[in-house]
């Protein structure tokens, strides 16, 4: 691979001090404690100083590896195949985010809690976050070319879906699903980069993921609606209102009826009912701590919503010990 090109400094920043901070990251993070002062601009665009939305995007790609590993067991390759699903949901989502807020620049100035972001703050062009995002995409391509014609086709298909999500805010109450369809994608592609294939069992994961992200980013969605109200952006967290909780109860329910349904299909021919057990397992303990969270949920306080939206991180990891288990079993 060749080396990323060293990117100018940007607007606004000032190498000797901690000038640049985003309203909405977490306190501490490693961006703005550890990284070079001039590259900061460029992580804090990338969403580097909040993991979350990579491990949102990584995730699905991982159920999908552990429940097509189901079917067959394991391989080799399937370790580059995590690996690098890992590596490459960390760039697309970076060069994604990018991607959205050169879109949304004139909307986050108008947002309390985006305005700080490195484009309306101006600590960055847009003509610098353009190469930036250019960047990351060219080195995510080289990570899929690895993979085999479907999984690449696959690949590049998803392009569609990212470059329409930033606008679907403006023409749709539901962006949530473009957001869904585009943070799921991985479920089919990485099914496609181990079996060359996406049986019926990969596509009602990858339905079970965009229920997923209904739910979280509709929580997340009510940090900002009185703000989106007073600007014109749609969003189902608007859209609910106060019938919000009912939806997200939907939603869970969705999810885990999807998921339970992708089980099946993964190990029906397997022969194994200690494996289908197992992975059903997973699917239970993940719907055990969704429900922890709408116990703690209060959607109207941002502060709460933030918090329920950043421990889906702990809901989407909890099935993959059991799907996991469950493939060797199989």
């Amino acid at each position: 691979m060749s080396q990323a090109p060293q990117m100018p400094e940007a607007p606004g920043t000032d190498s000797g001090t901690e000038s640049g901070w985003v309203a909405d990251a977490p306190k501490a993070n490693w961006v703005d404690r550890y990284a070079p002062v001039p590259t900061r601009p460029y992580l804090r665009l990338s969403r580097a100083d909040r993991p979350i939305g990579t491990w949102l995007l990584l995730i699905p790609c991982l159920w999908a590896l552990a429940l097509a590993g189901g079917g067959g067991g394991f391989k080799t390759w399937d370790l580059w195949l995590a690996l690098s699903c890992g590596v490459g949901a960390f760039l697309m989502r970076g060069a994604g985010c990018t991607w959205n807020d050169i879109t949304d620049r004139d909307f986050d100035a108008q947002v309390t809690r985006t305005r700080s972001r490195p484009l309306p703050s101006g600590q960055v062009t847009v003509q610098q976050a353009l190469v930036w995002m250019a960047v990351q995409a060219g080195f995510a391509a080289v990570i899929l070319f690895s993979y085999n014609r479907l999984a690449i086709l696959l690949g590049i298909a998803s392009l569609a879906l990212v470059a329409i999500y930033p606008f679907a805010k403006r023409f749709t109450w539901w962006p949530q699903v473009f957001l869904g369809l585009a943070f799921n994608w991985g479920a089919l592609l990485a099914w496609a980069a181990h079996a060359g294939e996406v049986p019926p069992a990969a596509i009602l994961l990858y339905l079970a993921g965009i229920a997923w992200t209904l739910y979280y980013d509709t929580i997340y969605a009510h940090q900002d609606r009185e703000d989106d109200a007073l600007i014109g952006v749609k969003s189902t967290a608007r859209l609910f209102g106060t019938q919000s909780r009912a939806w997200l109860w939907g939603f869970f329910t969705l999810t885990l009826i999807l998921f339970a349904a992708a089980v099946v299909l993964a190990h029906a021919d397997a022969g194994r009912p200690l494996a289908f057990v197992v992975a059903l397992g997973g699917v239970w303990a993940m719907g055990w701590h969704l429900g922890w969270q709408m116990a703690r949920l209060d959607l109207d306080d941002p502060a709460s919503c933030l918090a329920i939206f950043r421990s889906n991180r702990d809901a989407g990891l909890i099935p993959l010990p059991f799907l996991a288990v469950a493939a060797w079993l199989g």
